[in-house]
């Protein structure tokens, strides 16, 4: 009985040693299956995210939308935006001498009209900035006054659109126009 109790006693701790490593096996298994289904997960569920401009924060449904307006633009009625009024003094040449200047700028959509209003105050400041670089001579022609709309069409759609994406004809400001131009 002596030996039969020493075998009974060893087959029961090989038993819990079998169990242990099927438990752990399982416990590994499952595990890996998780992890595995997450990552699918995750590689779906993030998939979408890759497809972000990263320097613009754009996302792609905001990419879409300018292509389909500017379609639509060629048949909608212009956009246009007046601007508060501009009062500079200009660069002396026979005394002190000023310009004030009302204009509005036709813009591309309304979504661009909204990112005007959002941009106002360096929009300002960079056409006071040039305004206020201009001698008064410069600026009584017609040419003088063209060229000056140029200037500050191209100098609004650096701000509008710093990387320069649109060709000049795709510009979000397509033209600036004056309504009022007094110089004193």
């Amino acid at each position: 009985m002596a030996n039969d109790a020493k075998p009974g006693a060893d087959s029961g701790h090989a038993a819990p040693a079998k169990s242990s490593k099927k438990l752990l096996i399982i416990i590994v298994a499952v595990l890996v299956l998780v992890l595995g289904v997450g990552g699918v997960g995750a590689f779906l569920l993030l998939k979408p995210a890759a497809e972000y401009d990263e320097e613009h924060g754009d996302s792609p449904a905001e990419k879409a939308k300018p292509v389909k307006k500017k379609k639509a633009d060629r048949n909608a009625a212009p956009i246009y935006v007046a601007l508060d009024a501009f009062t500079v003094n200009l660069v002396p040449e026979t005394g002190d001498q000023f310009l004030q200047l009302i204009l509005s700028v036709e813009v591309e959509d309304s979504q661009t009209d909204e990112q005007l209003k959002q941009y106002m105050p360096k929009l300002r400041n960079d056409v006071t900035l040039l305004l206020s670089s201009k001698k008064a001579s410069e600026l009584v022609t017609i040419n003088g006054k063209r060229a000056l709309a140029e200037e500050i069409k191209e100098q609004m759609n650096g701000v509008l659109d710093p990387a320069g994406k649109g060709k000049k004809r795709d510009s979000p400001i397509k033209e600036v126009l004056f309504t009022s131009f007094i110089i004193q």
